[in-house]
């Protein structure tokens, strides 16, 4: 099997019985476009956010992992593997924005969601990351409604959002889909927004940190710093904190996500993720070094 075909348990070829564009399948607070101009059947970037939706909104479970290390190995490995998504993470790693970029188009080539974290909400590099091939975004840090809103305004086109146009990139067929066509895509499938809440207080109520995203994202480890805690102290007070982020995001219709080392009914219930349909497992870095402490381990 091809690393662009769908792979067993994968989002692409989970069945949820919603049709791609159909109100299942759209944020909260999105509008569907009325428009012959859209697709039929999404493709490209927006068929994988149609996808990416169905799962989430339909109960299932995304599994994927926090890319870290340059280069086109990591993105094609992770196609092959099946993994339903990757984060290329411009927070907690050496990438800068032109390797990220490569590693976002190699991604949509090889049919392989990628969204891509960032620390801040920088409207012109969202843009840039986005016309790469970026399927969505995940905001580290979320404290107040503001955050949120910048980056939906940075995400979307006018009149839901501030975002420059361009057609000079691949998401927009290079222009040879035209713009009406474009437009109603991204109207129909905007990017997926993910919000990371990783401290123990906010600003803002956290259903207001949620309203109008796809994923409230649990930080854990930032989560678990934050409230104070060790590795060997009480989980109570993260597991409160937890169920609070779940509580808000039923309420707001977002799905809930978050991140662990490891994919397992212990690594779940300690985090108070065993709901999570959108789940960050380690990343590139930790998965290389745990193959390599089992190679030199004693036989």
């Amino acid at each position: 099997m091809s690393a662009a075909e769908p792979q067993p348990g994968s989002a692409a070829s989970t069945s949820t019985g919603s049709t791609p564009g159909s109100a299942a399948s759209m944020p909260a607070g999105s509008t569907q476009a009325s428009t012959s101009a859209e697709p039929t059947t999404p493709t490209g970037v927006h068929g994988s956010r149609a996808r990416l939706r169905a799962v989430l909104r339909g109960g299932g479970q995304l599994v994927g992992t926090f890319v870290k290390l340059p280069g086109a190995d990591v993105i094609a490995l992770a196609a092959r593997a099946g993994v339903d998504f990757v984060v290329v993470d411009l927070e907690h790693s050496g990438l800068d924005e032109r390797t990220a970029t490569d590693q976002l188009r190699l991604a949509a080539l090889a049919g392989l969601p990628a969204l891509v974290r960032v620390p801040a909400v920088d409207p012109g590099q969202v843009n840039r990351l986005l016309e790469a091939g970026a399927v969505g975004v995940q905001l580290s840090t979320v404290r107040r409604r503001a955050d949120v809103e910048a980056l939906r305004a940075a995400s979307r086109y006018a009149p839901h959002g501030r975002r420059s146009i361009s057609l000079a990139h691949p998401s927009a067929g290079y222009g040879g889909d035209g713009l009406d066509r474009y437009l109603a895509a991204e109207a129909a499938h905007p990017p997926v927004l993910v919000a990371q809440i990783e401290t123990a207080t906010t600003d803002d109520p956290l259903p207001a940190l949620l309203t109008g995203v796809d994923v409230g994202f649990v930080g854990t480890t930032d989560l678990a710093v934050s409230l104070g805690l060790s590795g060997t102290d009480d989980p109570g007070p993260l597991l409160r904190r937890t169920g609070d982020i779940a509580d808000a995001a039923r309420a707001t219709g977002a799905a809930l996500g978050g991140w662990v080392a490891e994919r397992s009914v212990g690594a779940l219930g300690r985090y108070g993720l065993t709901d999570a349909r959108y789940l960050v497992v380690g990343s590139d870095l930790q998965l290389l070094g745990a193959g390599l402490r089992r190679l030199a381990a004693p036989a």
